[in-house]
């Protein structure tokens, strides 16, 4: 068994393969080289204050931009 970190951005761009990209936990897996429990231990991972707040902030930028036109 491998004691392995991986970044938060790493995990975080696996997990949205997974729910945004419609790709299965078994096909992440194996294209990223990490095991499945692993996968879904930071797919149920609950968000920080400071991530759900990032989101928001992500989410009102890009509305921003699309409604100026900028496009």
């Amino acid at each position: 068994m491998s004691n392995q970190r991986y970044p938060e951005e790493f995990k975080i761009e696996a997990v949205r393969q997974m729910t945004e990209r419609g790709h299965s936990v078994a096909e992440v897996s194996s294209r990223l080289g990490t095991t499945t429990h692993s996968l879904y231990a930071w797919r149920n991972k609950p968000r920080s204050k400071r991530r759900v707040a990032d989101d928001r902030l992500t989410g009102l930028i890009k509305q921003f931009w699309l409604e100026s036109g900028a496009v």
